[in-house]
């Protein structure tokens, strides 16, 4: 059975970042950390309906312009947190549940403020995720919507960087991640780790933007579905989608990996899915 080891937000590097959480983040925190991780029932709630990969244009992409890789600012952790993420947010779910067998031990990497792990807790009870991000800011919001929800005991939150995870091989029977592929220089370390502390047999469920092939393109997407935010909020959604890889580049990345990379497919005008299972032990 999975032992979690709680990473307090913000305390560890205090003296070395200058690291300050906002009023009664420590005693939320300490509520975590005396959490007992005995391990929930597993329940058996299958879903048969499976995303359907779409059509995506081969036209050349636009080149790829990095963004900042943490979102640590007050605002940007309040505008993420703020903009309507509910449908992407229930289909993310919906299409990992319908895929197969997910958790009971989950890893969700580049978390933000905590909101899928919320909806997959909320559809899923016999899930437990271990929440990380490297944006204190983003960890500071999702302290609050998990204790909204009434999750703290399936949900625990870190501070901890995707690129080198303080966790044992093979400690997860499932790695998911929403976004956190766009804002990683080399997006490859991510991978490893991910495969690194994934169970053998284990499944890894990654989503993530898709770069546009065209300026025009970047702009027809940012009207449909961030129109009705406000200004940075749109700012930011163009930014994300001119971080993104094209669906050739996280294929050529999965494949280094040792997988398959049909295994990547477009599956929303502006998303791709990779969804795998680690080889068992007897095929390593």
């Amino acid at each position: 059975m999975l032992r979690f080891v709680f990473l307090a937000i913000g305390i560890k590097s205090r003296r070395s970042s200058g690291i300050r959480t906002k009023p009664g983040l420590r005693r939320t925190i300490s509520r975590y950390a005396a959490v007992c991780a005995a391990g929930l029932t597993r329940t058996a709630r299958t879903c048969h309906k499976q995303f359907t990969p779409v059509e995506i244009p081969t036209a050349m992409s636009l080149e790829r312009v990095l963004e900042p890789e943490v979102m640590d600012s007050h605002q940007e952790a309040v505008d993420y947190d703020a903009m309507d993420h509910t449908e992407v947010n229930r289909i993310f779910v919906e299409d990992l549940l319908a895929g197969g067998e997910s958790g009971p031990d989950v890893l969700d990497l580049g978390t933000g403020t905590a909101q899928i792990p919320v909806a997959l807790c909320q559809r899923a009870e016999h899930c437990r995720v271990m929440a990380v991000d490297l944006a204190v800011q983003m960890l500071d919001l999702a302290v609050y919507n998990v204790e909204a929800a009434g999750l703290i005991e399936q949900i625990q939150l870190a501070h901890v960087d995707a690129k080198q995870l303080p966790y044992e091989d093979g400690m997860f029977d499932t790695v998911i991640s929403n976004s956190i592929v766009h804002h990683i220089p080399d997006p490859y370390d991510v991978l490893v780790e991910s495969v690194r502390v994934l169970k053998p047999g284990g499944r890894i469920f990654f989503r993530d933007l898709l770069r546009p092939e065209s300026d025009a393109r970047v702009s027809e997407l940012v009207e449909a579905y961030a129109g009705s935010e406000n200004e940075h909020q749109q700012k930011m959604f163009d930014d994300s989608l001119r971080a993104a890889l094209s669906l050739e580049e996280i294929q050529q990345l999965v494949k280094r990996l040792g997988f398959d990379p049909s295994g990547v497919t477009a599956t929303s005008d502006r998303h791709w899915t990779w969804d795998a299972l680690k080889a068992p032990v007897d095929n390593q």
